[in-house]
């Protein structure tokens, strides 16, 4: 690690080795190699030729693949500096190792057909890793959500205590949340073209001069192309890059999930500090330097932290996209360098986050059913009333009277700190004719959740598991965390 310059905390605390490699600069001219071969290799199938003589050659191409990974980075660079031009210090490297093909590498594309098809490809590897992670964050959820499913706990509106539901069925919200980033996520991998060889303003000018003019030969260029890179296809039309857009839409569905992540690990984090649901906390974990009894739920805040980042992010390409001139400007090539890899590898880093979290959730079921237990009273007190009124009660008399009781017991838990006493009041109440036993067999909290239980196990049949259907060698994944 080096200690004398800034080096990102993506790459140094937070994204995955994995991750990295698919935005490192092998990756990036590796496949800039193999597209220059695409290239050639679809001139030569093509006939290409002059004078009745072949243009390019097996020999050549053969050089070309004998070369494709060991990149002769000192020569790139050292070039660089003279022409200041990225693409063709690269051209220029490549012909230095292999002299016989040095002529034909790039023949009649543009700098974005090495730059702009790496961007789809490397963007493409990327959302193939995060959909793996991310399916198997829904996976360990949903399992969590199935154990789960008929423990009773308070819920919560506007933060305040409402009526029960289960810890399970909490969980599938968060699934949700999750299992809609995956339906966003397929539907713009499924999406994922690659821009071709169209040329310096999208034209294929310079191949229609290439094959003298033949429209049918140009029309099958793309195709074979895409067909050689692993790609369904080419967008049909562009400028000289592919639309900005397909970035916008790929940071989307990251800020998407960032969202998700941010979104449980709030409520991890508010569920920690009522000591009912804990993130995992290692034996020898160090929760503050001063306060050595915390234990801080610093995974989730870690959660939240970086989804905020990859939130904000999402406004680099939508901006850019909405600022390009006509066939191109490079004012995105910058941006692109910074907001589109650094996406990735934050949403990387939060989905290992996530899945660590979710692995090693802790429940304590006693404090949960004690909290529910301190609010169970008043919610129980609809109940109550109908059993009194079947008894002879009048419901409006009661209604008046158990409103009255109920503003009293709360006084004196928040006024006084005493516990809740709604129970006693109304058994000393001889409107209700209800003795405190009978009153206390009210209290079984699982008599309160409604449908939640259910629910759980309906949306996890329905849905989550024809998500997880066919994707089992997916699956199965375990999260490291470097810090």
């Amino acid at each position: 690690m080096s200690t004398d310059r800034y080096v990102s905390p993506l790459s140094e605390r937070y994204a995955s080795r994995e991750m990295q490699y698919i935005f490192s600069p092998d990756m990036k001219f590796r496949t800039w190699r193999r597209l220059w071969i695409a290239l050639a290799e679809t001139e030569k199938e093509l006939g290409l030729s002059r004078n009745g003589k072949p243009v390019i050659t097996q020999e050549q191409i053969d050089e070309l693949k004998a070369h494709v990974d060991d990149i002769n980075y000192d020569v790139a660079r050292a070039r660089e500096k003279e022409v200041r031009h990225d693409v063709m210090s690269h051209v220029y490297a490549y012909g230095q190792q292999c002299p016989k093909a040095a002529g034909i590498i790039h023949l009649g594309a543009t700098s974005c057909y090495v730059g702009d098809n790496t961007d789809i490809i490397v963007m493409t590897e990327g959302l193939k890793l995060l959909k793996r992670k991310l399916l198997n964050v829904i996976s360990r959820l949903a399992g969590f959500a199935d154990q789960y499913k008929a423990q009773p706990t308070l819920a919560f509106t506007h933060f305040q205590p409402a009526q029960p539901t289960t810890v399970g069925k909490r969980a599938t919200l968060w699934l949700q949340e999750f299992y809609l980033d995956l339906e966003d996520l397929d539907y713009v991998l499924n999406g994922m073209k690659l821009l071709g060889s169209k040329g310096t303003t999208g034209t294929q000018a310079s191949f229609l001069e290439l094959f003298d003019g033949d429209q049918e030969i140009v029309d099958r260029i793309d195709p074979m192309i895409a067909e050689k890179m692993g790609f369904k296809e080419c967008f049909p039309v562009s400028g000289q890059t592919y639309s900005r857009k397909v970035d916008t839409r790929v940071a989307n569905v990251l800020a998407g999930i960032a969202a998700s992540a941010h979104k449980m690990s709030n409520d991890i984090r508010l569920l920690q500090h009522l000591k009912e649901v804990e993130e995992p906390f290692e034996k020898s974990q160090i929760g503050s330097s001063a306060m050595a009894y915390k234990r801080n739920p610093m995974r989730s805040e870690r959660i939240a932290s970086l989804s905020r980042y990859v939130m904000i992010d999402a406004l680099n390409p939508a901006i850019t996209s909405a600022t390009q001139w006509f066939e191109r400007t490079l004012d995105d090539s910058a941006n692109k360098r910074l907001s589109i890899p650094e996406g990735f590898l934050a949403v990387d880093g939060i989905l290992d986050l996530c899945l660590n979290v979710v692995d090693g959730l802790v429940v304590y079921p006693k404090v949960i059913e004690k909290h529910l237990q301190s609010e169970l009273p008043f919610m129980a007190t609809e109940n109550i009333m109908m059993d009194a009124v079947k008894m002879g009660g009048n419901r409006q008399e009661l209604h008046e009277r158990i409103r009255e009781l109920s503003m009293e017991a709360g006084r004196q838990v928040k006024v006084e700190g005493r516990e809740n006493n709604l129970l006693e009041l109304i058994a000393a109440d001889p409107a209700f004719n209800m003795t405190l036993e009978e009153l206390r067999q009210t209290m079984d909290s699982s008599r309160y959740t409604g449908r939640a239980a259910e629910q759980v196990e309906v949306f996890l049949e329905k849905v989550i598991g024809p998500a997880l259907e066919g994707n089992e060698d997916l699956l199965g994944m375990k999260a490291e965390i470097h810090v």
